[in-house]
């Protein structure tokens, strides 16, 4: 019995969008059938995203060692660990979610917790792939114009977050990854 809430508790959201997909379909089957169609276009595209990412981090999980990180990337890592958080993620490939395992590989090697919202936040706005689709789109002036509002946005954000948030619950994100 116990599992079996565990597993409810576990997959609650996954289980309530299923119910409301099955509602939908039962009182408007087009709406249904086009929302189970957009669904599984967007798990085929998770399936040909992840285990690429998957493979990497575990070949960074095992060839760079903590220490390494958290001596570029860690406490006292200083403008060298922004430097590098931003690096990592502007040439990251992939869409947010990717980010997200990469994260939790930050979090296990005990990457400073401000650079690692910094990573987060230039995967989403400072993407190489992006940037050079929109210059290209709209023009350098443009580009440039929204890279210097967004770089130090996103440096001001990482000390932000950290700033705001409970250090019991950053310790408790490290303990959760802690190997």
């Amino acid at each position: 019995m116990i599992k079996l809430l565990n597993f409810l508790k576990r997959y609650s959201f996954f289980l309530l969008s299923l119910l409301i997909l099955i509602l939908v379909f039962v009182f408007n089957w087009d709406l249904g059938t086009k929302s189970f169609i957009n669904a599984q276009s967007s798990f085929i595209q998770m399936l040909s995203v992840l285990p690429p990412i998957m493979i990497l981090l575990g070949l960074i999980d095992v060839w760079v060692p903590k220490e390494a990180l958290m001596k570029y990337m860690g406490k006292n890592s200083g403008f060298t660990g922004v430097l590098i958080a931003i690096l990592i993620g502007s040439i990251a490939a992939g869409p947010m979610y990717a980010a997200f395992p990469f994260t939790a590989v930050l979090l296990k090697k005990g990457v400073k917790f401000s650079n690692i919202i910094i990573f987060m936040n230039a995967w989403c706005v400072t993407k190489t792939s992006t940037l050079l689709f929109e210059i290209s789109a709209i023009g350098y002036a443009f580009t440039l114009s929204r890279l210097v509002i967004d770089i130090p946005g996103v440096i001001i954000m990482g000390y932000l977050v950290e700033g705001l948030m409970k250090k019991e619950d950053i310790d408790n994100l490290y303990l959760r990854y802690d190997t």
